[in-house]
């Protein structure tokens, strides 16, 4: 399984990006989509996953981002609004499976895309 992630970027407070992540290979077994974020410094942390059921979010986005698949095109989006400097990371997509509690840890994916850098700055 292939992730790659786009969209990453400079943005001002208050602004709003859409993160892409391209999947490929044999991703039928691997039935979630995560985005977990790091920041300098900091551990790899959780953001969001969509599968099979409703999406889960990350207390700290809920209400700002919005997680998105088109099953025609692989891809899985994530909509950011509202962005605050705090939310200045690389973003990563990865591709996993589990029960639905264990999509908040990285330990479930074992697949990562390469990342994309979001830096929200006035």
């Amino acid at each position: 399984v292939q992730l790659q992630a786009s969209g990453g970027g400079l943005v001002q407070p208050g602004g709003s990006l859409r993160l892409s992540c391209v999947a490929s290979g044999f991703t039928k077994n691997y039935h979630a989509i995560g985005w977990f974020r790091q920041a300098p410094g900091k551990e790899r942390d959780f953001v969001s996953a969509l599968s099979g059921g409703s999406p889960l979010y990350a207390d700290s986005v809920k209400g700002r981002f919005i997680i998105s698949r088109d099953n025609a095109l692989n891809t899985v989006y994530l909509q950011m609004n509202s962005l605050e400097p705090e939310d200045t990371a690389v973003y990563y997509c990865a591709a996993g499976q589990g029960v639905r509690s264990s999509l908040r840890t990285t330990a479930s994916y074992p697949f990562w895309g390469q990342g994309t850098q979001v830096t929200v700055s006035s």
